[in-house]
């Protein structure tokens, strides 16, 4: 694992993520870095529902996985992120590492831009703040 993250949450695979060959379906990964962010977010005090009810809403823009190793049913992982800007973009470095081992499973990037009462913004003052990104 690199040396730190600014976020990680552990989770664990549940039967119904898996497909015919076992291996969780390449779908839920994407689930899995969803609620990482989510998740993140909330510990920094920010709710999608609270923003969208004031006309912010952030959107993933573009998603990058590159898929290394497969989880399987039970597996316990850590999902883990960074987060820096680019332009109008969050970017958010995700990866996934199954447990004990920390085995490297999935390598995302996921960029995501703000859209204000319909206008797409290059960033937002509270957003930029907690995720500690200089927008200058």
């Amino acid at each position: 694992m690199p040396k730190s993250y600014r976020y990680e949450l552990k989770m664990k695979v549940r039967d119904y993520e898996c497909d015919l060959q076992g291996i969780v379906n390449n779908a839920n990964y994407q689930h899995y870095t969803e609620h990482t962010r989510h998740e993140f977010l909330l510990s920094q005090g920010i709710s999608f529902a609270d923003l969208h009810n004031r006309g912010i809403d952030a959107v993933v823009a573009r998603i990058t996985m590159q898929f290394k190793v497969p989880l399987h049913s039970g597996d316990e992982f850590i999902s883990c992120l960074n987060v820096t800007k680019d332009g109008v973009k969050y970017v958010f470095h995700q990866d996934i590492y199954r447990l004990p081992q920390r085995t490297l499973c999935l390598r995302a990037t996921v960029d995501s831009v703000c859209v204000v009462n319909g206008q797409l913004v290059r960033g937002v003052e509270e957003l930029d703040k907690i995720l500690s990104v200089d927008i200058s």
